[in-house]
């Protein structure tokens, strides 16, 4: 399931410098800090949306080798000046291509800077492949700032029966079998987006008669989906908003009011937030209301280079139990 990046508003306006618009000084800092040394694996390289960086609020860019995507979330400026910081900083030539993704309102595309285009290629984190398609579509299929959960699904899912709600491209249902989990159960309403994540379960070489795959429309299949329980892990992680099947404070609740129905005694229940309006504050109280038999064990970390100014206003991961 997609984690959407949230759209705020820049807090302060942009800074000026020999290139007429913004300071981008942070960027290419960051730039030649990543790609001083080897760099195999997926990460987050700059992260302006975090508001570290004043004026640089707009602009992300994300390593998918050799891919490094550069996201505009405002009209991109002196594009060809960011190219050649970037070929300045790749002194190992690890970057094979450049692509600038526009984020400043919807359907605006993106495009290849430099290097060859690249539909799809396939990332290694922490020994797990996943197929990735950077630029091509809006999300490029593997939320980097879940690295730290992918990993804790691999230390807390031996021989358990896993449910993973709004799967997406089913990232986490590998970790969780990684992880030695007895059966996988993967909803997302998208088909293609299942089947993207049935490749990664084989990108992994993992036993397709533990994962159950379910193309369906969540608020339609809880009969189906209970069928396969009960759980001893479940996960659930929404978009902020996905027009026509998800929208946080109207259907969240209605999902939380299920899960206790799902579980077993002593299951753990994971579950995700990413909104600049709610936090984790607005999970607890929902659980306390809809689902008081599952308690509130914590929250769980997000890859350190997410790091918020304002935390409660990015991505949330908590952690309930039932009792």
């Amino acid at each position: 399931m997609p984690v959407n990046e949230h759209s705020v508003p820049d807090s302060t306006g942009p800074q000026p410098n020999a290139m007429g618009d913004t300071d981008y000084s942070e960027f290419f800092a960051s730039l030649n800090r990543f790609f001083a040394t080897p760099a195999p694996a997926p990460r987050r390289v700059f992260h302006g949306r975090g508001r570290h960086f004043p004026g640089l609020e707009h602009l992300v860019a994300d390593w998918y080798p050799p891919v490094l995507l550069v996201t505009f979330y405002r009209e991109p400026e002196r594009t060809a000046a960011l190219l050649a910081a970037i070929r300045a900083a790749d002194i190992s030539g690890q970057v094979g291509s450049v692509i600038l993704q526009r984020r400043q309102r919807q359907g605006a595309g993106s495009e290849v800077l430099w290097g060859d285009p690249v539909e799809s290629c396939v990332v290694v984190e922490n020994g797990l492949r996943f197929e990735v398609r950077p630029g091509l579509n809006r999300n490029a299929g593997l939320f980097l700032d879940m690295g730290p959960l992918r990993e804790w699904l691999r230390s807390h899912s031996q021989e358990r029966n896993v449910l993973n709600l709004f799967a997406y491209t089913c990232s986490l249902s590998v970790a969780a079998l990684a992880g030695g989990a007895s059966h996988v159960t993967s909803v997302d309403m998208n088909k293609p987006s299942i089947q993207w994540g049935l490749r990664n379960h084989l990108l992994n070489d993992q036993d397709l008669s533990r994962v159950t795959p379910l193309a369906h429309n969540l608020f339609t299949s809880w009969g189906r989906i209970q069928q396969l329980g009960r759980y001893d892990l479940v996960i659930v992680d929404p978009p902020t908003r996905q027009r026509g099947s998800f929208e946080v404070e109207k259907n969240y609740p209605a999902v939380i009011r299920r899960l206790p129905k799902l579980v077993n005694a002593g299951a753990d229940l994971i579950v995700t937030i990413n909104s600049p309006f709610l936090g984790a504050d607005y999970l607890i109280d929902q659980f306390s209301k809809q689902a008081p038999g599952l308690q509130f064990v914590g929250q769980l970390p997000i890859a350190p280079e997410f790091e918020d100014r304002y935390p409660e206003r990015g991505l949330n991961i908590c952690h309930f139990r039932s009792g």
